[in-house]
């Protein structure tokens, strides 16, 4: 079937032609303003089991809802049988959706294949580890990299956006879904990764000296000799496989960018939605490259004491950081979510409102759910719309009503929100990945899996504190160039990066900067492997430390005099450096007979800059601490710092060129709070507030304060 299918590839050339004179641009813009919030759901009429569209729209368009989100979920109606296509079904949603002045975001249907196509090319589907092959029934089980698999997709991509690039409409393209690398790693897929390794080691001695595989002599002299990546045990090897998976989604979804653009207008953007953010195998900033604006999944927990919004910022902050602006939410709790109905909890009253205001104090220039409707079977049976499965007005529905008619009046006065942080988190992808590989804290010594902490805990960890003290933060990346636009850089554990990424940050202290660093930072190279001069190698003369050893700590252990007064809290545990002192002051020790001859928490002058570094895992109230220490010390901290603990502020610029602060109650019970910035108006009730006005906010409830004009 694959001869039959390449033979057919002339046919493409065609649908190529027929594009052509749409071609504007093959690279993504400037990040897009819109001219106001956009909010919605995603729509699937194909599900529903009885005809209601004209009921589907006119409720939409009662609730105030002014986009949706179409096509990427059935291949199979788009292509019934191979080469037959089929678009009626489509366009009279889309006709219905444009009379009802709702917009409309296509999504490319690549995904989900068809049984027709599993069945003529069972090449597509993805054989993982160990010869484990993917079997026809979940979606996303293909290889992408797939011959068959992209000469289907771009027929079927080329002839949807060229039917629909005229619509006026249709406003965007989402290509594909949560795309993953599917764990993929059929022969072409490796085939293509030793040439990888040809092109970036040269040759199988450079490849083997870099991952040290004289280890138990499995030193490579041919290409050939390459063992397939099932059961490696270098280090090295592990993290590039991982860097190869990113490689291979980055290039699909580029891919698909440079296919749309070639067949849509140039008024039509082009946006993938990622399946939440920080992923190992997706490197988010690489394909935000081909994206006019990056879109996101975000699902949290409601209905629960510890729901605060923070879940909600750090899938935002890393999102908004992608392309340093807005992004969309293509995807949040409608009701309740689960693939079982184990995991039942819809919001309280007042969280889907605020839930949706949270996104956009963030930077979100749209919120749309997942979904319309709740299915009535399958694998998202219990994952429940805007409407139950009875389909009729609910609580939820009256809710996100409520929050689409506030829209309707303030969404030009929110959109295109523009936000600036003195804080940024160096966010590690290879730290990540090679962490997991090597991880500081197990459950157990032998055999097991699972893990006490890792990369990814103290990253929540740092950004949850930061968070809770009201204080804003962008994550940067590895080939962040310069770092001196923000006062404050956290670096979480950097186990793993080139010398020229550590000479950058401490470039940065030198110059001013001021950095408070993790654990196991500068401990490997960029191929995993632990660096062969003293710890912490090229950071040393930054940090003014040195050390040899290290130790898991088998029990948490108290830090000597609770110097940062954290009471009960005062602990550390999973890990500890055994600091030898340089230049570098003590900020902590540790109380114990043995580690208490070392500091736990030091702090140094390095130029112009400081750096604050943890040599352990601390408890989340140290780690407050040591954060709001650095804040007070660069003047960070303000009035926002003060409020009461229920309450969480954001703010930005809008279009008018106004600041623009969110107040949010996170909790069930009312609470007031002294307003302390310049006179405004709340945007939702129009009321004037003053410096100083006392302001009370409901259960779950929200304030909006513009500030005046000059």
């Amino acid at each position: 079937m694959l001869k039959r299918t390449l033979l057919s590839f002339a046919l493409s050339c065609a649908f190529a032609a027929a594009c052509a004179p749409a071609a504007a641009q093959s690279q993504a813009s400037a990040v897009p303003e819109f001219p106001t919030i956009l909010y919605g759901a995603a729509y699937y009429h194909e599900y529903m089991p009885y005809e209601r569209l004209e009921k589907d729209v006119q409720m939409m368009k009662a609730a105030g809802f002014n986009v949706v989100r179409l096509g990427e979920s059935t291949w199979s109606l788009w292509e019934p049988e191979d080469g037959r296509f089929e678009y009626a079904w489509m366009d009279r949603v889309i006709d219905a959706m444009g009379k009802a002045g709702i917009k409309v975001i296509m999504g490319t249907p690549t995904y989900s294949v068809p049984a027709w196509m599993a069945k003529q090319n069972p090449e597509i589907l993805a054989r993982k580890f160990n010869g484990a092959q993917n079997m026809y029934g979940m979606r996303q089980n293909m290889n992408t990299d797939s011959a068959a698999y992209r000469f289907y997709a771009e027929r079927l991509i080329r002839k949807i956006v060229a039917r629909y690039k005229d619509n006026p409409n249709v406003i965007g393209w989402q290509v594909d879904n949560e795309t993953s690398t599917y764990g993929a790693a059929n022969d072409d897929v490796f085939v293509r990764f030793t040439h990888h390794l040809e092109k970036k080691f040269g040759t199988p001695e450079a490849l083997s000296k870099a991952w040290f595989l004289n280890y138990w002599g499995q030193d490579l002299h041919s290409w050939v000799d390459l063992p397939r990546p099932d059961s490696a045990q270098s280090t090295g090897y592990k993290l590039e496989w991982s860097r190869w998976g990113q490689m291979r989604v980055t290039d699909f979804l580029h891919w698909q960018a440079k296919l749309v653009r070639e067949c849509a207008s140039p008024r039509q953007f082009v946006t993938h939605d990622f399946a939440g953010q920080m992923h190992n195998d997706v490197n988010e900033e690489a394909v935000s490259k081909a994206l006019d604006m990056p879109a996101v999944n975000i699902y949290h927990w409601g209905q629960r004491e510890y729901y605060n919004g923070g879940d909600q910022a750090l899938q935002a902050d890393f999102t908004r950081s992608l392309k340093k602006g807005n992004f969309l939410v293509t995807e949040t709790n409608a009701q309740s979510t689960d693939w079982s109905s184990s995991f039942q909890f819809p919001p309280y009253d007042g969280q889907f409102r605020q839930d949706v205001y949270t996104h956009l104090a963030n930077g979100s220039n749209m919120v749309e759910y997942w979904h319309w409707s709740s299915i009535h079977a399958n694998q998202e049976t219990y994952w429940k719309g805007v409407l139950s499965h009875d389909m009729e007005p609910n609580r939820a529905y009256a809710e996100m009503s409520r929050t689409g008619k506030e829209l309707q009046k303030i969404g030009p006065r929110l959109v295109n929100l523009k936000i600036r942080n003195d804080v940024a988190i160096l966010w590690s992808r290879d730290s990540l990945n090679a962490l997991n590989d090597m991880p500081f804290a197990k459950d157990s010594q032998w055999g097991g899996s699972g893990t006490k902490a890792d990369y990814s805990s103290v990253v929540r960890q740092m950004h949850r504190q930061l968070y809770d003290m009201n204080v804003g933060a962008d994550f940067v990346f590895p080939d962040e160039q310069d770092f001196s636009s923000y006062k404050l850089l956290i670096v979480p554990p950097l186990y793993v990066a080139d010398d020229a990424l550590l000479k950058r940050i401490t470039d940065y202290v030198r110059k001013g900067g001021h950095v408070v660093m993790s654990f196991k930072s500068g401990f490997t190279n960029e191929n995993a492997a632990v660096r062969w001069t003293m710890a912490p190698g090229p950071l040393r003369e930054a940090l003014g430390f040195h050390y040899q050893e290290f130790s898991n700590l088998a029990q948490p252990l108290a830090l000597k005099g609770d110097p940062f007064q954290a009471g009960g809290d005062n602990k550390v545990q999973h890990w500890a450096e055994f600091l030898q002192l340089d230049t570098a002051k003590a900020l902590a020790y540790y109380d114990h007979h043995f580690f208490g001859r070392w500091p736990a928490i030091t702090s140094n002058q390095y130029g112009a800059g400081k750096v604050v570094y943890e040599g352990t895992f601390l408890s989340d109230k140290l780690q407050k601490a040591v954060l709001q220490g650095s804040l007070k010390e660069l003047g960070l901290l303000g009035p926002d710092q003060d409020l009461p603990p229920a309450v969480r502020t954001r703010s930005g610029v809008n279009s008018y060129k106004r600041p623009v602060h969110y107040y949010f109650n996170y909790s069930g019970a009312p609470v007031d709070f002294n307003y302390a910035r310049k006179p405004g108006a709340d945007l939702l009730t129009g009321k004037k507030v003053a410096n100083a006005d006392k302001v009370t906010l409901g259960p779950w409830d929200v304030a909006i304060i513009e500030e005046d004009g000059k």
